[in-house]
């Protein structure tokens, strides 16, 4: 009998792959710290964005994969960059001005133009503590300035001065000319303005860890590099950072690929193996441009979760990491769908299918059953036709369709419910454009007005579909709640009419009666929308009232 541990390592589900790249590295002996250390790291610039909460959600799932093939304890930091001068002022932010007299400071020495913390750095950060306790991630969070003023970070800096050439040596490779002469991997904080300072270094001491410059009025200064009086350059603090904690896996976006050469070799430099890294692919908001923290384009955590579950997130975060995907609002509504049918999917699973279902990373291997018996998508459309305000009112529906379910025993779809309402009123809704059916759609909706609730005439146009295509097969049993039996109706009666390819039938029905250019299966609809309801519908787009 197949083991999980079996399945898992030979898995083709990427945080499986990760997660054995990972172990390989202690395959003759486990780590001297006696745990395997997975780092994200967040650059508080500006308010957390949705890729930023990607690179937690993801590490997590390669975290609870590495310790179903591996007894190696584990640990997850989330290291924020929080001592890093503010280079510019966030587009989507108050109080710009104010900002504007702090330009680089360090972030947790720029005041919060929110007013609710100690420093912009420090709202930064719980801004994205919230969003991650939201999911319940297991972390630790370190922030940057602690690390430096602490004197955490101490021995690796005076590595650093003792090793200075051979780093520097890396880090002028890697740049043009002019920035060369004036380059250094150290960033002294001046001792009176506080600004980080991008100056020349005239002489590093080794023996007593310090550096000598001159500020921007020329006036010379010598400061030790530790105790947070100096810190490093982003690309050597990105590899020293790896060696000082000793990190075993960072992963980061595709924009960061090009420097991997540079953070191994100062890791390695500062005495410790480079870390296995995973690069992933972009976010790209609704006109294919990168996700920003500071402009804010493209959509935030806070934002999806008005209109979807925490679970609809992570499944759009879990598929295909190395392909780059548009991050909008239009994603939501088959994120949702998706996230369910793997959801009832898993159950009949064998322990490898299960594996490579998302549904297994999202919720480390504690499934849950679904309770959506209706999908969203379909919800949507119930929310278009009915104009329900409230959740009350589409549970009339609902129950109608599936008179076991309620609130209390479908907590999904009761949650669903009230999302769809908000969705379709902000999204749908304005968008929605009716015309009047031309007169092949108008006399195939006239056909199906009259077939429906009608035994007979349904049945006939079922038989015609048949004999038109050459087949001998049994007629259906008639039920008006059976979304195949309404289903064979609305594409009997497309394909007697001569709608060749069928999809422009469901286009018609779609257009002319939801406003929009794609919809739900139509027999699905029908059964839960109503039949008596759906006639009256036909009838108002027939007449035009839709338009209107």
């Amino acid at each position: 009998m197949t083991t999980l541990r079996d399945a898992a390592m030979t898995s083709k589900a990427w945080p499986f792959e990760e997660a054995r790249a990972v172990l390989k590295r202690y395959e003759n002996a486990p780590p001297e710290k006696g745990y395997v250390l997975f780092e994200t790291g967040y650059g508080p610039s500006g308010l957390p964005h949705i890729g930023t909460f990607g690179e937690v959600l993801r590490t997590t799932m390669i975290r609870r994969a590495f310790e179903v093939i591996s007894d190696i304890p584990t640990r997850l930091i989330c290291f924020s960059d929080d001592m890093d001068g503010m280079r510019k002022v966030p587009g989507n932010v108050p109080n710009q001005d104010m900002l504007r007299a702090h330009l680089q400071k360090p972030l947790t020495r720029v005041p919060d133009p929110f007013g609710e913390f100690e420093s912009f750095g420090h709202h930064n950060n719980a801004m994205l503590r919230r969003f991650l306790d939201t999911f319940g991630f297991e972390y630790e969070f370190y922030s940057a300035t602690d690390y430096y003023a602490s004197g955490a970070f101490d021995a690796t800096l005076l590595l650093a001065c003792e090793r200075y050439d051979a780093l520097m040596e890396v880090m002028l490779a890697s740049l043009r000319e002019e920035r060369q002469q004036t380059y250094s991997i150290f960033l002294p904080i001046h001792p009176e303005t506080g600004r980080v300072l991008y100056v020349p270094i005239k002489h590093v001491d080794a023996r007593e860890g310090t550096v000598t410059f001159d500020d921007e009025t020329g006036r010379e200064w010598t400061l030790p590099v530790t105790g947070g009086q100096c810190k490093l350059q982003w690309k050597p603090d990105f590899g020293a950072r790896w060696a000082a904690l000793g990190v075993d896996f960072e992963m980061y976006g595709k924009d960061h690929s090009t420097n991997t050469p540079i953070y191994d070799a100062i890791c390695e430099i500062l005495g410790r193996p480079a870390p296995h890294h995973f690069t992933y692919e972009l976010f790209l908001d609704e006109t294919g441009q990168k996700i920003s923290k500071s402009s804010g384009n493209g959509i935030s955590i806070d934002e999806w979760l008005t209109y979807a579950s925490t679970e609809s997130l992570s499944y759009f975060m879990y598929l295909k990491p190395k392909t780059a995907k548009r991050l909008y609002f239009d994603v939501i509504p088959k994120a949702v769908d998706e996230y369910h049918q793997q959801l009832a999917a898993y159950p009949t699973q064998t322990p490898e299918q299960q594996l490579a279902n998302p549904v297994w990373h999202i919720h480390g291997g504690e499934v849950p059953a679904s309770t959506m018996v209706v999908p969203f998508a379909m919800l949507l459309n119930l929310v278009s036709v009915s104009a329900a305000e409230s959740k009350d009112k589409l549970w009339g529906f609902i129950n109608r369709y599936a008179p076991d379910a309620s609130p209390a025993t479908n907590p999904d779809l009761d949650q669903a419910a009230g999302f769809a309402i908000r969705y379709f009123n902000d999204f749908v809704k304005p968008t929605r454009i009716f015309r009047q059916p031309t007169d092949k759609e108008r006399a195939a909706m006239e056909e199906l007005v009259s077939c429906l609730g009608d035994e007979a005439r349904a049945l006939d146009v079922i038989a015609r579909k048949a004999a038109q295509e050459g087949k001998d097969v049994p007629l259906p049993a008639v039920d008006w709640q059976d979304d195949e039996f309404l289903q064979s109706i609305v594409f009997a009666i497309g394909k007697t009419h001569g709608f060749d390819p069928l999809r422009d039938w469901f286009s018609g029905l779609y257009e002319v009666l939801l406003g929009a250019s794609q919809g739900p299966r139509f027999g699905g609809f029908i059964a839960l929308y109503g039949i008596d309801e759906t006639r009256t519908l036909i009838a108002r787009g027939l007449a035009g009232e839709l338009v209107a």
